[in-house]
């Protein structure tokens, strides 16, 4: 599972590895991109940002054990918080972005 990081397509193994080595590495490979707004992917990063701001700040974690109690206190109390997270990028946003044009075909 990929983002949409310009790194993970076929030419930057290329040009990292050769032409033959990048192809070669690259069927070894099923991609399956996220979307690029609103991506479960988008969603750990933001609970990691929050993580390192609401409960480590720039405080030094001497001793993983240490680490490990101060995260468990701080997912606790988040958690008896139930803190939203309201998404800005809506669907008319997002067919907005992508220039979507409806093609008349419907689901069966």
């Amino acid at each position: 599972m990929l983002d949409n990081l310009s790194t993970h397509i076929r030419h930057a193994l290329e040009v990292r590895y050769g032409v033959r080595a990048g192809c070669r590495l690259w069927r070894r490979f099923t991609p399956h991109y996220t979307f690029v707004h609103s991506s479960w992917l988008n969603q750990a990063e933001m609970e990691t940002s929050l993580l390192s701001r609401q409960c480590l700040g720039r405080r030094r974690i001497p001793t993983l054990d240490k680490l490990r109690c101060e995260t468990q206190a701080w997912q606790k109390w988040a958690n008896r918080q139930r803190i939203w997270i309201r998404w800005r990028f809506t669907v008319p946003k997002v067919r907005a972005k992508f220039h979507y044009q409806p093609t008349g075909l419907t689901r069966s």
